[in-house]
């Protein structure tokens, strides 16, 4: 299992922030809470509903530049702006439906040729 963070920087005040992720729950809880990221600010978690900003289409952290570093410090995978959609992407596919499966290869595709751009 990894942890994962993109090279995206979406300013929030005057904090820096980019996407932290995983490929299972236990193991980003896990990171988060190594990092001192509080838990409540988890985002597209399943059984969670409040907040306007907690509706999100993958469970992820936003997370600081800071804790980005810390991340890494402890074995967190950099990726680039597509690392999301790839990770959405190959969920797709390890499914088994034929029509996730055929979206996520879509998708992977796309991704591909926006990366050689």
């Amino acid at each position: 299992m990894t942890v994962y963070v993109d090279d995206v920087r979406h300013q929030f005040g005057r904090m820096v922030m980019c996407h932290m992720w995983a490929d299972s729950l236990d193991e980003l809880m896990a990171m988060a809470d190594r990092i001192g990221v509080a838990r409540k600010w988890i985002q597209g978690h399943p059984t969670l509903s409040f907040g306007k900003h907690r509706n999100a289409s993958w469970v992820h952290f936003d997370i600081a530049a800071s804790k980005k570093m810390r991340a890494r410090q402890f074995g967190a995978v950099l990726t680039d702006r597509f690392g999301p959609l790839e990770h959405l992407a190959t969920i797709d596919i390890a499914s088994g439906d034929a029509e996730r499966v055929a979206w996520g290869e879509a998708k992977l595709r796309q991704i591909a040729k926006s990366r050689a751009l």
